[in-house]
């Protein structure tokens, strides 16, 4: 989207899992007990790259045409000139073929926690693309799967004593509230009141940093494994490597003092979605950031996103969720105290659900929002103001002439700010600025390629979805 805007100054005044017990002897999970927060995040250390990260999920699957490791390998070069920092590997583990759904199963239905699948290439061919994608400056992530496996996964025949039990047979996941995941019928659920079993699994995802120097992991259900797990898992980790890691979960504030850099920003999805479909009003972003301020601790952050595999395959692409807006939306994604992420062939405006267990390659274009998410990526390194958690500024919001339509802030930090200023309506909006004496000054108009004097009040007109991104770097 393109922005029109008429500055118009009055020199009156200067111008962001729970535990799951799984008691094999209970058919109902024990409530979880109450923890007590620690004073502050983490005993462990951030990986200094993780501050201004772009992070990209990856399908292997269907990325490319060949849908291997090399189709990956290949495109690392223009996924770096993109400005992504991250790669995120969906699991690259053999399928389970017992209780397979589709013709090839779900990449979360792993049988062999430290092996290859034979479709994806092989050992060298995993080790050459990390490599490469080191030598240009990116780190990789590993999608992990630590809370069940597939039916027939080596596991289930050499240590049945890994798995949950209910009336003494195998059992599909467990949820939070000690209930079976029935639909999730080709994968079962692992026991980590069993000391072994969380030996085997720190064993096997050390196996992968040692072997193949992953970055780090992206944890799927992480809030279905006990968070004292995840106390244990942090150091072993960092001993081979300090590594980033992600959870996929929302309920657990506690994640951030045990072992994870950053949490799904599930919420954040679902109301920007609300909004895109005229269901709520910006003013329901403020009362996200007052929950989630009050939920977390001080330093928390976020990975935030429009598009991911579950979203895609099981709701929509980009354009069915969000229409219009989407572009705002990703605008807002990459300005915020958060984590921003693409999915692939997002900078193609991919058109596709991609089928989750089928083939499915991506039918690549000619990469048209590369320029939009280039801007977006390039300021996001530039500026400190914009970076993620405790290196990045405080979110402050700028009160407007209707702030349940326009939604503007401003961030600063080490002498970088935005200016950030989204209309999230589908109709024209006249603007006006209030308040907006403590950032006057000079700024470069991101998506404008012009510069703009902020000094005194300031008017201007916003097309439905439009936005105007200011950078003083």
């Amino acid at each position: 989207m393109k922005n029109t805007l008429f500055p118009l100054l009055i020199l009156i005044g200067m111008m962001s899992c729970k535990n799951n017990p799984k008691n094999q002897a209970a058919e109902n999970a024990a409530p979880k007990p109450i923890e007590k927060p620690a004073p502050k995040p983490g005993p462990f250390d951030y990986p200094d790259w993780t501050k201004s990260a772009v992070l990209y999920e990856l399908n292997t699957r269907n990325f490319s045409k060949e849908g291997n490791f090399e189709g990956v390998t290949k495109q690392l070069p223009r996924l770096r000139d993109l400005g992504i920092d991250v790669i995120w590997l969906m699991p690259v583990h053999p399928i389970g073929e017992k209780n397979r759904k589709g013709t090839l199963g779900s990449p979360y239905s792993v049988r062999d926690f430290k092996k290859i699948n034979p479709d994806f290439g092989s050992e060298t061919d995993l080790k050459k693309l990390v490599s490469t994608a080191h030598d240009l400056g990116l780190k990789v992530i590993l999608d992990w799967v630590p809370n069940h496996s597939s039916w027939d996964n080596i596991w289930a025949t050499t240590n049945p004593e890994f798995y949950t039990k209910r009336d003494g047979k195998f059992t599909v996941p467990i949820n939070e509230k000690g209930e079976p995941i029935d639909d999730w019928s080709d994968i079962m659920d692992l026991d980590y009141n069993n000391p072994a079993t969380r030996t085997a699994m720190l064993d096997a995802m050390t196996f992968w940093l040692k072997n193949f120097d992953f970055d780090g992991f992206r944890v799927d259900m992480a809030g279905l494994v006990p968070n004292d797990f995840w106390v244990e898992a942090r150091p072993v980790l960092d001993s081979v490597r300090p590594v980033f890691m992600l959870s996929e979960w929302q309920d657990e504030p506690q994640h951030f003092f045990s072992c994870f850099n950053a949490n799904y920003g599930w919420k954040w999805k679902d109301a920007t979605k609300n909004i895109a479909a005229g269901k709520s009003s910006a003013l329901a972003l403020d009362s996200l950031k007052e929950e989630l301020d009050d939920f977390y601790p001080e330093d928390y952050f976020q990975l935030l996103f429009t598009q991911n595999h579950d979203e895609n395959s099981w709701n929509g692409t980009e354009k069915e969720l969000y229409g219009a807006a989407a572009d705002a939306f990703n605008v807002l994604a990459f300005t915020q105290s958060g984590l921003p992420m693409l999915y692939n062939a997002q900078e193609d405006g991919l058109k596709q659900r991609l089928k989750f267990f089928d083939r499915d390659p991506i039918r690549w274009g000619k990469n048209a929002r590369t320029d939009f998410f280039q801007k977006l990526c390039a300021v996001r390194h530039n500026n400190p103001a914009l970076w993620s958690g405790r290196w990045g500024g405080e979110f402050e919001k700028i009160e407007t002439n209707n702030d349940e339509k326009i939604y503007a802030f401003t961030r600063e930090r080490d002498g970088g700010r935005v200016i950030v200023i989204l209309n999230l309506t589908k109709t024209s909006q006249n603007v006006v600025l209030k308040n907006t004496d403590k950032f006057s000054g000079a700024y470069t108009n991101l998506f404008g390629n012009n510069s703009i004097s902020v000094a005194g009040q300031m008017q201007f007109n916003l097309k439905a979805w439009d936005y105007i991104v200011l950078t003083n770097r």
